[in-house]
């Protein structure tokens, strides 16, 4: 593939594909870091490129196995860091209450079928705009708006039922 047609490619997609990365990753310094690798994948495999789905969506299929391989290689080489510091007058019940509104929040996303949990996820976590969305996903800027709107629907009824509990 010609010089020109790349450098195209990655001035129209680098940035929906940092903002991808940096939703599911939440680290600016990895996501740069796939990105590029992203892209250098991209470049090095583009003759298996078949053209039966956007550009975008194929390098957002990269990027999310470099994601995935990144989760692997963390598991594996998991450190804990201790923290050898007393617990402050803070409100500490107020902090585990917190804590446990969040890991709830997370358990219900969680919960969510496989297509709307990825939307919600890049939605709220990404801050990807819906066109993004759908761009990412290979369907209209409506149908994210919709899937969105019944995951956060969902997730409201879930916290719902958790609170009065």
């Amino acid at each position: 593939m010609e010089k020109a047609k790349i450098d195209e490619i990655y001035q129209k997609n680098a940035a929906m594909i940092y903002k991808y990365l940096c939703g599911l990753s939440h680290d600016t310094q990895l996501a740069e870091e796939l990105t590029q690798e992203t892209f250098f994948q991209a470049i090095k495999g583009i003759d298996k490129f078949r053209g039966d789905c956007k550009v975008s969506v194929w390098l957002c299929q990269i990027a999310k196995n470099l994601w995935y391989k990144e989760l692997e290689k963390r598991s594996r080489h998991k450190t804990v860091e201790l923290d050898d510091t007393m617990p402050s007058g803070e409100n500490i019940e107020s902090k585990c209450l917190n804590r446990l509104e969040k890991v709830e929040v997370f358990r219900l996303i969680h919960n969510l079928d496989d297509v709307t949990r990825e939307v919600v996820h890049l939605r709220l976590t990404g801050e990807l705009q819906f066109s993004e969305i759908a761009s990412i996903m290979g369907k209209t800027e409506n149908w994210a708006r919709v899937t969105y709107y019944r995951g956060k629907q969902k997730l409201m009824k879930g916290i719902e039922e958790w609170k009065e509990n």
